[in-house]
């Protein structure tokens, strides 16, 4: 519990005097703006000292006119629980001690140092804080820490000061880091190496938690039987045999606001809002505020920038920062070796959200996504790099830099469009330093320019920063989002990707399972030539598309680059693109992806009583009412440009007695007795309400425990043992040399990949044999014939599931679509 009697909070006036001293010997130096602005930078936030004092900087460019009265009007607004949070609860009223600390302007920059503050510990809270200031009009204004260590209750809640000095000492990876890095005295850096296999989690879904908590305990479950010796289940075994997790984005999100709304936020609601005087409030007096738990469901890339440094509280089960630390040291300390833990870093775009929480200069302007940062700004620059400096100093080996290509400036020099490639490559030198130790990311980029220009495709070489930075990786043409290979001759179609993987992949992300393709497979129109070898129904088809064994069989056991799987892929779950997190535009998304329910529900799912709650509660208890009413939703939005005004006038005239005035005659068809409440009076607000139930449903519906009962235990233990493989044969990563072949058997019915290849610096060593059927008919393998090969000095290293009985004479045997085996000479 926090002891009743309080220290002052009060500003601290030598150390004051002293850190404005230090700022101003910086912006004096003879240092370049950008090289003053890191400098500054690192000490902006607020920032817990060895001596118990707080210093506390703040870079506000929109106070360096005369738009406020004066300076003892900018204060640090603090707030000290009287009693210790229960981070826990999902709402609950806290009663604070109300202070406001004076600080001190120096041209840009607000300035202080503070003792009394109390710093947040796993076991304890501290203190909130954000900055307050009174502009001319006696108006007042919040401004928050883009760099802050711990944002528990959202974006705009204000922030928690942190012991982070405390939290670094006591990881338990504490060797990890002195065996991987190098000491201040070091002259070298090292740059943490390559992984093998990367498994691509989505935290919201990938655990029963649906949090770093929850895949902590899954971590630790394997660890501990991989020690014991135990075997695997199917349900662990998809977790397994990476040596690299590459999370999707984990820092905070956009946040649902009422359009309507004045200001209301959802997770911190001051319930006397802010004090009415506009004086300083010298003595601390008492407020209280509704807390509420994160709830937010999003895939990510959905940022307002602000906070980027800390983690997404709705994927915090404790909402402490501890939490994730905990999920780092499990991977760095796994018995069968460190697994590396990769950030997937989102700096391209903002969304418009983040004009609320960010001061305008961030910005130069709107994009396809929302806003463009302004990177070319110096100290815009410094900061985003020093957000992602504290995001990377939480222990992790490596990032991906999302959406390379957004990266955009105009030069007036050149009186082009340039892409900002030296900002994308200072992503990658930015450096960890965790208790002495320092190190370089290992580093992917995802850049497929010139996307989104039309024809992108076939131009993109997805080779631009690895040619600048060798020692980097990007995501390849095969892994890239737009990828179907649920239709039939779909590899036939990308076999000149498939060549450029073969022979220039080896810094290439390859595979063909992640976020964005699975979503893309949801997108693909039903009256597409669909390959029904895969299975029966389309959801089966597209989870075998993105889960192949034949796939994984070529890419792991035989192409060069650095193979990715997606967690949801490997489970067979839902996946799609869900967030409850937006009013204004979340019916023109939900119209956007009902064909989700095509590709990813069977109707007997639909059927079960925990499947879409939400919308069986508003009435659509049959599936194809839910998927004629969507379907119809989806032609409205599109006829009316996505008016949802118009579109609700549209809908009402097809319900009820009267329809003669109908546009839309499936609409008509829905009037039945379930739907007549919610079907009743369609208006904007019901659409809205329809909207964040499908989102919602959906988005629970993706969580990978509801399916580890139906994984396929021979295709996961299958998928295991290529992983393991590849992992003893680091040397798959390189290019296949002269010496090596690659061919594909290739005709109206049928595509089969097969190929012959051994170690690249040692010739005629550790060789192998490959032959995967990709798409379509039964087909008699010849590998003798089409390598010039003795079959009786071959034996075979893994084989597809139930691929055995077939095997007994290499010289010929029969594949079918998605089978494979990879042969080894024997010794």
């Amino acid at each position: 519990m926090i002891a009743t009697a309080q220290k002052r909070i009060q500003l601290v006036d030598d150390e004051t005097q002293s850190l404005l001293i230090w700022a101003e010997s910086i912006q004096r130096s003879e240092a370049t703006f950008f090289e003053k602005a890191q400098k500054i930078a690192r000490r902006l936030g607020a920032h817990y000292r060895a001596d118990r004092l707080t210093e506390v900087g703040f870079w506000t460019p929109e106070l360096t006119g005369d738009i406020i009265q004066s300076e003892d009007r900018i204060v640090l607004e603090v707030f000290t629980p009287t009693a210790d949070i229960d981070f826990r609860i999902t709402e609950q009223t806290v009663t604070f001690n109300r202070t406001q600390i004076p600080l001190v302007k120096q041209g840009e920059f607000v300035w202080g140092v503070i003792e009394g503050l109390r710093p947040g510990r796993r076991d304890r809270s501290g203190c909130f804080y954000w900055l307050r200031y009174t502009d001319q009009e006696g108006r007042v204004h919040i401004i928050r820490d883009p760099l802050a260590d711990s944002m528990p209750y959202g974006i705009f809640a204000p922030a928690e000061l942190y012991d982070m000095r405390l939290l670094q000492r006591q990881r338990p990876d504490r060797a990890y880091f002195q065996r991987t890095g190098s000491r201040y005295s070091d002259s070298e850096i090292p740059r943490l190496e390559a992984p093998t296999n990367i498994l691509q989690i989505h935290v919201k879904t990938a655990s029963p938690q649906g949090t770093f908590e929850g895949l902590t305990k899954i971590y630790q479950r394997i660890s501990a039987q991989l020690a014991a010796g135990e075997e695997l289940t199917a349900a662990d075994a998809v977790y397994a045999g990476y040596d690299a997790i590459q999370l999707l984005p984990v820092v905070p999100t956009i946040e649902y606001r009422r359009e309507e709304s004045q200001g209301d936020y959802e997770f911190f609601v001051l319930l006397d809002g802010p004090p009415e005087t506009t004086d300083t409030i010298t003595q601390p007096t008492k407020a209280q505020a509704v807390l509420r738990k994160s709830d937010t469901q999003n895939w990510g890339y959905d940022v307002p920038i602000l906070g980027s440094g800390t983690t997404n509280p709705s994927v915090l089960g404790s909402l402490r920062p501890d939490e994730v630390i905990d999920f780092i040291a499990t991977l760095h300390n796994f018995s069968a070796g460190p697994i590396q833990l990769i950030y997937d870093l989102v700096y391209g775009h903002a969304d418009n959200q983040a004009l609320e929480v960010m001061t305008q200069q961030f910005f130069k302007g709107p994009n396809m996504y929302g806003q463009d940062l302004n990177h070319q700004l110096p100290q815009v620059r410094a900061i985003l790099l020093e957000m992602q400096r504290r995001k990377i100093n939480t222990g992790a080996d490596g990032i991906r830099v999302d959406g390379g290509q957004d990266f955009r400036f105009f030069n007036p020099l050149t009186d082009r469009v340039e892409q900002d490639d030296a900002y994308l490559l200072a992503m990658s030198d930015v450096v960890q330093e965790i208790n002495g130790a320092r190190r370089l990311m290992f580093t992917i980029f995802e850049d497929g320019r010139p996307w989104p220009q039309e024809g992108w495709e076939e131009i993109s070489r997805y080779r631009e920063l690895i040619e600048q930075k060798p020692e980097s990786f990007q995501w390849g043409p095969l892994i890239f989002a737009h990828n179907t290979p649920s239709l039939k001759g779909f590899w036939d179609r990308k076999w000149r990707r498939v060549g450029e993987v073969i022979y220039q992949g080896d810094r290439w992300i390859t595979g063909c399972g992640n976020h964005d393709t699975v979503r893309r497979g949801t997108q693909v129109k039903t009256d597409q030539p669909i390959n029904w070898n895969l299975g029966k129904t389309l959801p089966q088809v597209l989870h075998k598309a993105y889960n192949k064994p034949s796939t994984q069989l070529w890419v792991c056991g035989f192409s060069p680059g650095l193979p990715m799987d997606f967690i949801n892929a490997n489970v067979g779950a839902p996946w799609g693109f869900f967030r409850n997190t937006d009013e204004q535009y979340g019916v023109k998304v939900v119209s956007e992806e009902i064909s989700f329910l095509d590709w990813q529900i069977e109707p007997d799912m639909y059927d079960l009583p925990e499947v879409y709650p939400q919308l069986k509660q508003m009435g659509f208890r049959d599936f194809q009412q839910l998927k004629d009413f969507s379907k119809t939703l989806q032609d409205a939005m599109v006829a009316t440009d996505y008016n949802l005004q118009e579109v609700a006038t549209i809908c009402s005239q097809c319900l009820g007695a009267n329809t003669d005035n109908c546009e839309l005659p499936a609409l008509a068809e829905l009037n039945e007795p379930s739907l007549s409440g919610f079907l009743k009076n369609l208006d904007v607000s019901k659409l809205k309400k329809f909207a964040m139930a499908f989102m919602e449903d959906g988005h629970d519906l993706c969580n990978v425990s509801r399916f580890y009962d139906v994984i396929d235990g021979s295709v996961a233990k299958f998928h295991l043992a290529i992983r393991q493989y590849r992992r003893r044969h680091p040397w798959l990563l390189e290019n296949l040399t002269g010496r090596d072949r690659f061919n594909r058997i290739s005709d109206e019915h049928r595509t089969v990949f097969y190929g012959l290849r051994s170690h690249p610096q040692q010739p005629g060593n550790e060789p192998i044999v490959m032959v995967a059927h990709m798409d379509g008919a039964p087909l008699t393998i010849e590998l003798g014939d089409w390598l010039d090969l003795n079959m009786d000095d071959w034996q075979v290293a893994i084989a597809t599931p139930d691929l055995e009985p077939e095997l007994k004479n290499l010289s010929k045997f029969t594949l079918r679509d998605g089978q494979g085996v990879l042969l080894e000479q024997k010794k």
